[in-house]
């Protein structure tokens, strides 16, 4: 039986991936660093689905982590590196540095090692598919999105390079960019200010958890001849709006 590997599995995207991913007879290996939550995807899901508590921003974490994955799920087929977040609400001249530094530590640096522990199996093996959860934040600016949008847009090109070197070899790789999604994603950068986050949402139906994992899911099961290397999706309320200009 396939196994998919998704980090930041306790909420959001990969939350809903993974349910989704164990309906339809897969096995989840979900990374978080929330054990309680991980306790109760495990009672939910069931057997097929192994919680693995650590934080991804720790190399030794995960190689040890990784390391210890037994037998019966050591089958990856799909890498789905979905741990990320979005620290803070400043902008670049009064950012917190230990903000960044925690964007980059894990959208960044989380996915490289997740990626690096797992790559060499898919090849071994095979067969493999690695998806990036990158951002419609990395292909735009946006006020206080300094060092969020650049993490992702380095997702994105990594992404890319990732292909170029994998040419040849039967490893698939995929950027999927979402717009708009509500998840706990606002809460966090809000700082846990709920009635914040909710603002975000305000006038328009932001896209769900589930229909970024229903694209996981077909980009997935896309025939092994087809690679969807990027792929954005945004919601129908969600367009671009223009160059903005300074008002004296």
């Amino acid at each position: 039986m396939s196994a998919i590997f998704i980090s930041g599995v306790t909420s959001g995207l990969g939350q809903a991936t993974a349910q989704l991913f164990i309906q339809n007879g897969w096995k989840v290996i979900g990374t978080g660093r929330r054990a309680e939550r991980l306790e109760s995807l495990r009672s939910e899901l069931g057997e097929n689905f192994l919680g693995l508590c650590f934080d991804i921003r720790d190399k030794a974490a995960v190689d040890a982590a990784i390391a210890s994955i037994p037998e019966g799920f050591s089958q990856i087929a799909v890498l789905m590196n979905n741990a990320g977040l979005f620290v803070g609400t400043q902008p670049v001249q009064t950012a917190s540095m230990d903000d960044w530094e925690t964007m980059v530590q894990t959208n960044i640096l989380g996915l490289l090692y997740c990626t690096r522990a797992l790559l060499p199996g898919m090849l071994e093996r095979g067969k493999g598919h690695v998806i990036n959860i990158g951002s419609v934040t990395g292909t735009r600016a946006c006020r206080t999105g300094n060092v969020y949008g650049a993490s992702k847009a380095f997702v994105r090109h990594f992404s890319d390079n990732m292909r170029a070197d994998l040419l040849g070899s039967p490893v698939r790789v995929t950027c999927i960019e979402p717009g708009r999604t509500r998840t706990e994603f606002s809460l966090v950068h809000s700082g846990g200010d709920v009635e914040a986050s909710e603002r975000d949402y305000l006038g328009g139906e932001p896209l769900l958890a589930e229909d970024i994992a229903n694209t996981v899911w077909w980009v997935v099961n896309c025939p092994q001849r087809m690679n969807v290397s990027k792929i954005e999706v945004m919601p129908t309320c969600q367009a671009d709006a223009g160059t903005m200009f300074a008002k004296r």
